[in-house]
């Protein structure tokens, strides 16, 4: 092996490049500075993005669950380490591959549900131009940008292969399910308070909503697999096992979105079972739709009713769900909805601009609307809505871009699920499709597309969904097994 390294020159260009780091670090290390330790590591990380760009992918989903986002510690920076760089790194890599290969395929790219996105890309950009803080929305923009075309547009070309998928899930899944033993064993170090379920899994998600919503994205995928065929029975095991693991996770985490995503999808799941027509599942929501609009204000006033706060509780967590009268976090939300309805009716075309929200809504707060958790400075947070958040940022058409994903992605998946005859694939297809709806759910009532941690597995999923109508037609003779 020597020898066929001298004779290609490689030899004295490693001892070189060995020598050099030792200096290197020698000289940091004499001067306390230990940035240059790091060094292997970001030469380990440009090898992989010029020359295995899909290792440096997996390495990119494997290590998110694990990051930690510096805003919240003496640094104060915005940026989740180290997966938002090597994101970054890995998108510039692929947009350079991309226009040397000749384009990204274009069954994906016409996709409807790709063109909706695009169409979300290019609504944020053009309201970024007219933001209230420019460099805010750029960044903002920027970081959507970079979490599409890695998780969703190269995440879709990686999922050409369907066993991907399947390798894709467990990448996420496997740094999860260390957190959850982490969070577990310091929450029953406190007693399993709901206190201290706010916090147990820090630093690695900033909060219990975020890391609940990460939860429930996967429990409906493997409950899903579950039910599957497989050659080794062990898989059917291991996913009942992590199955039961995520849902004590989960109701530990006294995440009341949770409770509510799940419980719907649950529903959703019957809708499949039992081949229920989307037509009548829309009418019976158009008709409750209809009567709460007729009797909103006898509902109102049976829901200001409910003094039950949130407690350790489970019953109560789902009791307090519609306390609008004393429950300071319902309360609290109420609020910056209020506000982020005030800011849309001040700018409803362009918004305030992409990521400008948690910086402006102070002014809009009223004392009346105010709770025990407000704050005069508007530094709480987020519009705590998926949909309202872009209403205040980006407009009518912010909000709209965001649902037009949603109704779309529901469409040709509930088709490709209806036609798909492989049953490993209609499960894989309803898990992603389920582990979606959670979120939507969830998305209603908390915020999570502009980090790291949920983007990852959102556009992950879609890319996955995407790619079954795409890539299984044209291999509809293939059985489809993880």
């Amino acid at each position: 092996m020597e020898m066929s390294l001298k004779r290609n020159g490689v030899l004295p260009w490693l001892y070189a490049i060995v020598f050099a780091f030792l200096a290197a670090s020698l000289y940091g290390v004499a001067n306390n500075n230990y940035y240059v330790l790091i060094l292997p590591w970001v030469l380990t990380i440009i090898s992989l993005a010029l020359f295995r760009l899909d290792n440096l992918f997996w390495f990119t989903v494997f290590i998110t669950p694990l990051s930690i986002n510096l805003s919240k510690t003496a640094l104060g920076i915005g940026v989740s380490l180290p997966a938002e760089p090597v994101m970054f790194g890995v998108m510039l890599v692929y947009l350079f591959k991309v226009a040397y290969d000749g384009g990204i395929d274009k069954k994906v790219l016409f996709h409807p549900i790709s063109l909706a996105i695009l169409f979300h890309l290019l609504w944020m950009a053009i309201s970024s131009v007219f933001s209230e803080m420019r460099v805010v929305s750029i960044k903002h923009t920027a970081a959507r940008f970079t979490f599409v075309m890695v998780f969703f547009y190269m995440a879709s070309q990686i999922f050409k292969n369907h066993k991907n998928i399947y390798k894709y899930i467990w990448f996420y899944l496997i740094p999860l399910l260390m957190v959850v033993g982490y969070a577990l064993v310091r929450h029953a170090y406190y007693g399993f308070t709901d206190k201290s379920a706010d916090w147990v899994m820090s630093p690695f998600y900033n909060d219990h909503t975020a890391y609940a919503a990460a939860l429930a994205f996967y429990l409906p995928v493997t409950i899903a697999l579950l039910f599957g065929k497989f050659k080794a029975t062990a898989k059917n095991r291991n996913y009942l096992i992590v199955s039961i693991i995520l849902l004590v996770a989960i109701i530990l985490s006294f995440t009341r979105a949770a409770y509510v995503g799940l419980t719907l999808s649950f529903c959703v799941a019957i809708m499949f079972l039992f081949r229920i027509k989307f037509s009548l599942v829309a009418s019976i929501f158009s008709v409750l739709l209809v009567f709460g609009i007729i009797f909103q204000n006898e509902l109102t006033m049976e829901l200001e009713k409910n003094r039950e706060e949130s407690t350790s509780n489970v019953a109560s967590q789902l009791q307090s769900i519609t306390n609008i009268t004393t429950d300071a976090s319902n309360v609290e939300r109420f609020n910056r909805w209020n506000c982020a309805f005030k800011m849309f009716k001040e700018r409803p075309v362009f918004g305030w601009g992409p990521g400008t929200y948690a910086f402006l809504y102070a002014p809009f707060q009223v004392s009346s609307e105010k709770t025990i958790i407000s704050t005069n400075f508007g530094d709480g947070g987020n519009a705590h809505s998926e949909i309202l958040g872009p209403l205040a940022e980006q407009g009518l058409l912010g909000s709209i871009s965001y649902l037009l994903i949603v109704i779309l992605v529901s469409y040709y998946s509930s088709i490709f699920i209806s036609k798909c005859r492989n049953r490993n694939t209609k499960l894989l297809a309803i898990g992603l499709l389920l582990g979606l709806i959670s979120y939507w759910v969830h998305g209603f009532l908390n915020n999570f597309l502009d980090t790291d941690k949920a983007s990852v597995t959102y556009w992950g999923f879609i890319a996955a969904l995407v790619a079954l109508q795409v890539y299984y037609k044209e291999n509809n003779k293939e059985e489809f097994t993880a």
